[in-house]
């Protein structure tokens, strides 16, 4: 590919997307270029404090069942309070609770700040992504949560290199420099970014009203959209489908984070070891996911959740032949790719599905099996290494993508592309009505449909 190719190609990838939309990019990359506690933290326990695995398992557990408790409490808080204040308030909480951690010496003082750091940290993720559905287009939304999660891994490759080596030295400066940065997105999201809430009865709703065919995203005569409770997303049959899968394809990638690490150090890696593998997964997305996102955005999703499920089980299950460092290395590359299929086209559903007045509670659920994923695989890695050994965690996990690959097969039969809103509560709505809230400048290259 000639160099004016590539520059058309990188143009077309950022074009046409609001300012906004920038801010809250650069609001991630900040944030996950201070990224160390949820990924050092097996390494700290285990290496530093002398801990055993299945301790280090419940620490990082209790830090996921923190997540589980603020997903939907943050849900309901962006639906009601709204996206920016939820943020704010998120991400302030998350850099104070860092720091204390850091300084925390005694067991069960570490496990209770954990669960708080939990807590805090993942109560933005439905302000987030909520907020981007609202400001930027439907038929540009698979390519700009490509673009964040390529801002997440940007962060992320930095990040881990350099936190590797500073956790040879000092992990309480890499606790400290990660609410540092944390801290410094708070104050971006305050001075930069405006709230994206839409209004209930505005244009937002009449928009959704005359671009709804599905019986879900009808309105009442009032031109409002029905008030969407908790209960109406746990109702939805489709949608909850897709939160389980998640929660199977999550508990796979976590082990990234938990059973690697630990698997690693009992061979005999260093923390810097671990550093380097990992931060292969950071650079492989920042080097291929855009392209790979311009190959796949008029894919069938169906097709690439199932190959990226298959992708993710056994890329892992293949670390149990690895060996030397590079070895470890290439198992990464295999699950990697998986992420960087599954990530915006599970992304992309998600919205799909979700009514636009419930965008927060729908994204606070799906981010819950996110959450759950980061209380039980930490368990389930301490107790199968402990027992067993790392291998019955590998097989465990080419099992789990076989089991998601068949299920997103088959609930994904008939959910055509052009059908979604007709599959689920408010999918039409949902687009029709971002569309009409937000009016965007025309994107100036091809952009994939959701």
């Amino acid at each position: 590919m000639s160099a004016a190719s590539l520059r058309r190609a990188a143009r077309e990838s950022v074009s046409g997307l609001p300012r906004a939309f920038w801010w809250l990019w650069t609001s991630t990359l900040v944030n996950r270029l201070g990224a160390f506690v949820a990924t050092f933290m097996t390494l700290y326990l285990t290496l530093d404090r002398g801990y055993s695995a299945s301790f280090a398992g419940l620490v990082v557990a209790l830090h996921g069942l923190g997540g589980v408790i603020s997903s939907l409490v943050a849900g309901v808080m962006t639906d009601r309070l709204g996206r920016r204040p939820t943020l704010l308030a998120a991400q302030a909480s998350t850099a104070f609770s860092v720091a204390l951690l850091g300084f925390m010496e005694h067991p069960a003082a570490i496990a209770a700040v954990a669960l708080l750091v939990g807590m805090t940290s993942n109560a933005s993720r439905p302000a987030v992504a909520a907020m981007m559905a609202d400001i930027v287009r439907p038929e540009d939304r698979v390519r700009a949560f490509a673009l964040n999660y390529w801002a997440i891994n940007l962060g992320f490759a930095v990040s881990a290199t350099a936190a590797g080596l500073i956790a040879e030295y000092s992990y309480l400066a890499g606790f400290l420099g990660e609410a540092a940065l944390t801290l410094a997105c708070a104050v971006l999201v305050y001075v930069k970014l405006p709230e994206s809430r839409p209004e209930r009865g505005g244009a937002g709703a009449a928009g959704a009203a005359s671009g709804s065919g599905g019986s879900g995203g009808s309105m009442d005569k009032g031109g409002a959209e029905p008030e969407i409770g908790l209960g109406s997303v746990l109702r939805d049959g489709r949608f909850m489908g897709v939160v389980g899968l998640s929660f199977l394809i999550s508990l796979i990638f976590t082990q990234g984070s938990v059973g690697l690490p630990v698997a690693m150090g009992s061979a005999g890696f260093s923390p810097g070891d671990y550093g380097l593998v990992i931060a292969v997964n950071g650079f492989l997305i920042v080097a291929l996911q855009i392209p790979v996102t311009r190959l796949i955005e008029h894919r069938d999703p169906q097709k690439l959740l199932v190959v990226s499920a298959l992708l993710a089980g056994y890329g892992f299950a293949l670390t149990a032949f690895a060996g030397p460092v590079w070895a470890y290395a290439l198992t990464v590359c295999v699950w990697t790719l998986a992420e960087i299929v599954n990530s915006p086209t599970q992304m992309g559903l998600v919205v799909r599905l979700s009514p636009v007045h419930g965008r927060g509670r729908y994204q606070g659920v799906y981010t819950m099996s996110w959450a759950v994923a980061a209380l039980v695989a930490p368990l389930m890695a301490g107790f199968m290494i402990d027992r067993w050994g790392a291998d019955w965690l590998w097989a465990t996990t080419g099992v789990l993508g076989t089991v998601a690959a068949v299920g997103y097969w088959l609930l994904m039969r008939g959910l055509s592309e052009g059908a979604a809103g007709e599959s689920a509560p408010a999918a039409a709505g949902g687009t029709a009505a971002t569309a009409q809230e937000t009016p965007l400048p025309t994107t100036s290259g091809p952009v994939g449909a959701t």
